[in-house]
């Protein structure tokens, strides 16, 4: 099912709410995101308070469907919230923050550059299902993204430095015919993968990767090993009726790219894993496995529970100093 503009969640406030709050309490139930208590609270009432706002009759604190989320102390209306949630999870390249600037009539690019990092948080799956099993093939590749280093050299002023050595490395799993998991990470030794493919990756898994040496020894723990060779420009070739291809993972680098490229452009290292993590999961719950967007959009909705950013991370406190 596609998003549908015109529907009131996006126009009216108490249509919005309505929607929120049936999403995150689907008994009907509100849940007091304090204590954790279901069902025992009273609707507050009256002019001095925010519509919506409840009170849990077993700890007496007030709370909203907002506490407790993503969306906690945001002063933005839920419409917006709603439409920010659909436009992100709809868009198969995503969306900027301009773009969502102007779509959603926000006043500064901060607040829709946090609003968007919100959302990536909400879609982040802190804990995801290992990916293959038996009988299913996991394809494995990495990818490099950002600019290299430059070394300034004698004669010819900054230049940039070859390979991919001093560029962002990105590690991606993909279920063929299903989700998607990718990982920042530091290098490309066969320690450091042996950890991440481990963590994620069932062993009885059938691994398809490209000919990368460090691969082979990792490969040998499956139960399956299939490499195509791509420096002889082999993509795609059957060994017993098993394909044995990394085309599927490259379509999803196809994607990853044009939107950080396209679309966002600009990608400090430190934010570079909320952006894999946005992309892996437009892509582990797209229309090809049967979730169209407006569905798309209720998973991420439903994903902004127990999870809050704000935009600037407190500081530990710091032990006082005794006077001289």
């Amino acid at each position: 099912m596609s998003v549908d503009l015109t529907d009131p969640i996006f126009h009216n406030e108490e249509a919005a709410r309505a929607h929120f709050e049936k999403l995150h309490w689907p008994d009907g139930k509100p849940i007091c995101p304090h204590c954790g208590v279901v069902g025992d609270t009273t609707l507050i009432k009256g002019k001095s308070h925010r519509a919506g706002m409840y009170q849990c009759n077993a700890c007496l604190k007030p709370f909203t469907v907002t506490v407790g989320t993503v969306m906690e102390a945001s002063h933005l209306p839920l419409t917006k919230w709603a439409l920010a949630f659909h436009l992100m999870a709809s868009s198969k390249k995503g969306v900027s923050a301009h773009q969502l600037m102007r779509t959603l009539g926000i006043k500064s690019y901060r607040s829709a550059w946090f609003l968007a990092h919100r959302v990536r948080e909400a879609m982040a799956d802190p804990d995801p299902e290992p990916l293959g099993g038996k009988g299913k093939t996991v394809e494995i590749d990495e990818t490099f993204i950002g600019k290299p280093d430059e070394i300034f050299v004698s004669g010819k002023g900054w230049q940039k430095k070859r390979g991919t050595a001093t560029k962002r490395k990105v590690l991606t799993m993909v279920e063929r015919h299903g989700r998607a998991v990718s990982v920042k990470v530091e290098d490309l030794t066969v320690d450091t993968l042996k950890i991440v493919i481990g963590k994620t990756v069932v062993l009885d898994s059938e691994l398809n990767t490209d000919e990368a040496q460090h691969y082979k020894s990792i490969g040998e723990k499956f139960s399956s090993h299939g490499a195509v060779n791509h420096s002889e420009e082999e993509y795609v070739r059957r060994e017993g009726g098993k394909l044995i291809t990394t085309n599927t993972v490259e379509g999803y680098f196809g994607l990853f790219k044009r939107g950080m490229v396209g679309v966002y452009q600009h990608c400090a290292e430190h934010h570079l894993q909320k952006y894999l993590n946005e992309f892996d999961f437009r892509y582990s719950n797209r229309s090809a496995l049967g979730i169209e967007d407006t569905e798309r959009a209720n998973l991420a909705i439903k994903g902004a529970v127990g999870k809050r950013l704000t935009y600037k991370q407190p500081r530990p406190a710091q032990p006082k100093q005794a006077r001289a």
